[in-house]
């Protein structure tokens, strides 16, 4: 079925009870997405510059933090120039563009998640063999298999809601698109259409949960067993930062997808603010502050340019 569609733009209604607040919330995500980009951006200089951090595991937070400035990039410029402009208006492929975009690295993202898990299970259960198993040929292509997952899930969804007609309902109450809210303003039926993000969802959401779940499972399992308390909670507390986020990250989301349906869009509203806002906010902090060889990196990546500093 082509898609005869009369609607050629969208309104993002982003937070009407806060009306009178709105220039105060679009400093805020302002605020919030250059603290995010700057913050992620410093973590992938430093981790391309320090090579005592190329490793697996930095290799793979260094793609991270990629991702986050997407996702940020992705959804906060537009709602911020509503914010700012009074505008509500997104246009119909600027808002099927946002829609994929997101879908797509998010589901990247944790994907992603499930492999840093999996190159920690590897490095703490199996030690001697991580040089062998966890190699740079691997790393590239867990990569790349992330970014297949995540395009296989959200390309056919996508695909049918760029089919699908949408005739004079055009307000989404959110403050970005995603395709779950423009399935509800179509014209069609919707019940198959409706279905396959949700599928899509929760295999790309509780597949990866499952198997990071798995992963920490032997690995508490196997910190457990070490011979001293002094010595399991330095293990922890260098494995913390991983486990930080990945717990902020799937509450967050699966509250959001994977239930088919929800009447309070507020709440919905909050917790997609703790997953595009929040959590990208606090990954630089969470990956460097709690992580000491990054802590490291970071001393004397200063120190190199305080001494350059004085030199010149």
């Amino acid at each position: 079925m082509l898609n005869h569609t009369s609607v050629t733009e969208f309104l993002l209604l982003a937070f009407p009870s806060l009306h009178h607040q709105q220039r105060l919330m679009a400093i805020t995500l302002l605020a919030s997405h250059l603290v995010i980009f700057m913050g992620n951006l410093l973590i992938i200089s430093l981790l391309l510059a320090e090579r005592d951090l190329y490793r697996p595991m930095y290799f793979f937070l260094c793609n991270l933090s990629c991702l986050e400035i997407f996702i940020a990039t992705s959804i906060l410029p537009k709602a911020i120039g509503n914010l700012l402009m009074g505008s509500k208006a997104i246009s119909y492929p600027g808002c099927l563009t946002q829609c994929y975009f997101y879908s797509l690295l998010g589901s990247i993202q944790f994907v992603l998640l499930a492999v840093m898990s999996y190159d920690r299970y590897v490095a703490i259960c199996h030690p001697l063999h991580y040089p062998m198993l966890i190699n740079s040929q691997l790393c590239l292509q867990l990569l790349l298999g992330s970014w297949a997952a995540g395009f296989l899930a959200t390309v056919v969804s996508t695909v049918l809601v760029a089919r699908m007609p949408f005739c004079n309902a055009n307000r989404i109450d959110h403050f970005f698109s995603n395709s779950v809210l423009l399935i509800k303003l179509s014209c069609a039926e919707t019940q198959i259409v409706e279905l396959i993000p949700f599928v899509a969802s929760s295999i790309i959401l509780l597949g990866s949960l499952g198997m990071t779940a798995m992963s920490y499972l032997y690995i508490i399992n196997t910190l457990l067993r070490l011979p001293s308390a002094s010595s399991q909670h330095k293990a922890f507390s260098t494995r913390s930062s991983h486990f930080t986020f990945v717990i902020l990250g799937y509450s967050s989301c699966i509250f959001m997808y994977v239930q088919p349906s929800s009447h309070h869009i507020s709440y919905n509203k909050a917790v997609a603010l703790l997953n595009t806002v929040v959590a990208p906010l606090m990954s630089p902090f969470i990956f460097s502050l709690r992580n000491q060889m990054m802590k490291d990196a970071l001393k004397a990546a200063w120190k190199r340019r305080v001494i350059n500093f004085v030199v010149v």
